[in-house]
C-alpha cells in the first residue's frame, strides 16, 4: 500500500490545540520523571512516552491499535485475532497509557502483536513514534483520539478508523465547548463505528454531512478470553478441592463490605464456601485482608504466595493479570465498581470464561452491555448483601451462563463488520 501525503482540514480551534503542544513540549520529560518517582511510570519503559521505541518495527504491513487503559486495550484482542486470521501477513502494535495496562497486556498479547506506551501528544514524541513504527493503518477505540497523532497520520496519508466509539451526554456537551475542533478531529477518520445509537448521533452532530457512522456495538464482547497460566490454575483448583467459590472481580472500596457481608450469609448455608476478592488496585490487598479478618474470616493473600487451605473463607487475589484464573475457577462473579461512582467494569471477561454475572446498580460505563445481558436473563442485578448471597447460592446460574454466551455470540457479528471495514482500508 502506498501512502500519499495529505492536507487535512484543520479549523482554527484545532490549530490552537495543536499550537499549545509546542509550548508544553519542554515539560514532557520533567513531568514523566516526577511520575516515575511516584511509581506511576514503568522505570524500564517510561521513555516510550517520549516516542523512543524499545522494540524494533516488524517487517510487513503493521496495524496500530490504541486503547487508553487495561479494559480498552484488552478488548482489542478479539479484533486483532479476526484480522490476523484473515491476513496472515499482518503484524500488530497495541498502545495504551496506564502503567498497569502494560503489565496486564504483556500477559495476554495475541500472536504477532507488540505493546508500547502511547507517546505524549506533542510534536517530537509524535514524530519519533510515527517515524519508527510507520503504521499502515491506525485504529482508535472507545473514548480516546489524540489530535496531534490523528492530524499527523492524516498528513502522512495513513488511513485511520475510530471503532467502538463511546461518547456520553456529558462528554458530548464538553466537546461542544471546543467549537468545531472535535468535528474536524473526527472528520479525519476514514471509518467511524459507534458502540450505540446515542454515540452515533453525537458523532454525526459533530462531524456533519461528512460522517458515515455505523453502529457496531462493543469490542469487549468479542475479545479473546483472558489468559491463564495452566500450572497456576491447576494449583488453585487442587487447593479448592471442589468447594463452592465465587469472585468479586475488579473490586473497589464500596464493593468489598457488601461482598464480605454476603459471604457471611453464604457460609451460613455452605460453611466451606470461598470468596475470592480481586481488587482493581492491587496495592489495597493488605487493607482488604485486614477488613476480612476483622469480619471474622480466615483470610489468605495471593501476593504472599499462599494458596487457600480448607479453613480459608476469603482469599485476596492482589496480583496483576490473573483475572482469567478467577473467572475460570469461580462459577459466579460479582462485577466490581457497580455500587458507586466507578460505574462498573467489563462483564464480558467473566462471560467468556463461563462465570455467571452479578452486578450492582451503577453500570454507566457498560450500560448497553449490562442491559442486553439482563434482558436475556444473562446477568442479575443485586442491590444488597442478602441479594448477593441468594444469587451466589441460586441453582439457576448455569442458565444465566448459557443466556449470556448467546448474547455474546450475537454481538460478535458487529466485530466482524468492523474487521471487514479495516481490511478494506488496508487494501485501498
Amino acid at each position: 500500500m502506498t501512502n500519499r501525503p495529505a492536507r487535512p482540514r484543520i479549523g482554527p480551534m484545532l490549530r490552537l490545540v495543536l499550537g499549545a503542544g509546542h509550548a508544553l513540549q519542554p515539560l514532557a520529560a520533567p513531568v514523566l520523571r516526577r511520575r516515575l518517582t511516584r511509581g506511576k511510570e514503568d522505570p524500564e519503559r517510561w521513555r516510550e512516552k517520549l516516542g523512543e521505541a524499545t522494540q524494533e518495527r516488524p517487517d510487513g504491513p503493521l496495524v496500530w491499535l490504541h486503547g487508553v487503559g487495561v479494559g480498552e486495550a484488552m478488548a482489542l484482542r478479539g479484533l486483532i485475532q479476526r484480522m490476523a486470521d484473515a491476513r496472515p501477513d499482518l503484524r500488530f502494535l497495541v498502545t495504551s497509557t496506564a502503567r498497569s495496562s502494560g503489565e496486564v497486556i504483556a500477559r495476554n498479547l495475541p500472536p504477532r502483536t507488540q505493546h508500547q506506551y502511547l507517546p505524549l501528544d506533542l510534536p517530537r514524541p509524535v514524530a519519533s513514534f510515527l517515524d519508527h513504527w510507520r503504521p499502515d493503518l491506525a485504529v482508535w477505540s472507545d473514548q480516546e483520539v489524540w489530535p496531534r497523532l490523528a492530524v499527523e497520520l492524516a498528513r502522512r496519508g495513513i488511513p485511520q478508523a475510530y471503532v467502538a466509539a463511546r461518547i456520553t451526554e456529558a462528554s458530548a456537551r464538553a466537546r461542544a465547548r471546543f467549537g468545531q475542533a472535535y468535528g474536524d478531529l473526527y472528520g479525519l477518520m476514514d471509518r467511524l463505528h459507534a458502540q450505540d445509537p446515542g454515540t452515533a448521533a453525537h458523532l454525526r452532530a459533530l462531524v456533519g454531512k461528512r460522517a458515515e457512522v455505523r453502529v457496531s456495538g462493543s469490542l469487549k464482547a468479542a475479545a479473546a478470553p483472558l489468559a491463564v497460566a495452566p500450572e497456576a490454575q491447576a494449583a488453585f483448583e487442587a487447593a479448592l478441592a471442589g468447594r463452592r467459590c465465587w469472585v468479586l472481580a475488579s473490586s473497589h472500596p464500596a464493593d468489598e463490605p457488601l461482598a464480605l457481608a454476603a459471604q457471611q450469609a453464604v457460609r451460613a448455608a455452605d460453611p466451606e464456601a470461598l470468596l475470592v476478592i480481586a481488587p482493581r488496585d492491587v496495592a489495597r490487598g493488605g487493607a482488604i485482608a485486614q477488613a476480612a479478618q476483622a469480619a471474622g474470616f480466615a483470610t489468605g493473600l495471593r501476593s504472599a504466595d499462599a494458596l487457600p487451605d480448607a479453613g480459608t473463607a476469603v482469599y485476596v487475589a492482589d496480583t496483576f493479570g490473573e483475572l482469567g484464573l478467577w473467572y475460570r475457577s469461580c462459577p459466579v462473579a460479582l462485577i466490581g465498581g457497580t455500587f458507586d461512582a466507578v460505574e462498573g467494569h467489563n462483564p464480558w471477561e467473566a462471560v467468556s470464561l463461563g462465570a455467571a454475572v452479578l452486578h450492582g446498580p451503577r453500570v454507566a460505563n457498560f450500560a448497553m452491555d449490562f442491559m442486553m445481558l439482563q434482558e436475556a436473563s444473562g446477568a442479575r442485578l443485586v442491590q444488597s448483601a442478602d441479594q448477593i448471597a441468594a444469587a451466589v447460592l441460586s441453582p439457576d446460574t448455569a442458565d444465566m451462563r448459557a443466556a449470556a454466551t448467546a448474547v455474546q455470540a450475537d454481538m460478535a457479528r458487529g466485530v466482524a463488520a468492523i474487521t471487514q471495514d479495516l481490511l478494506a482500508l488496508l487494501d485501498r
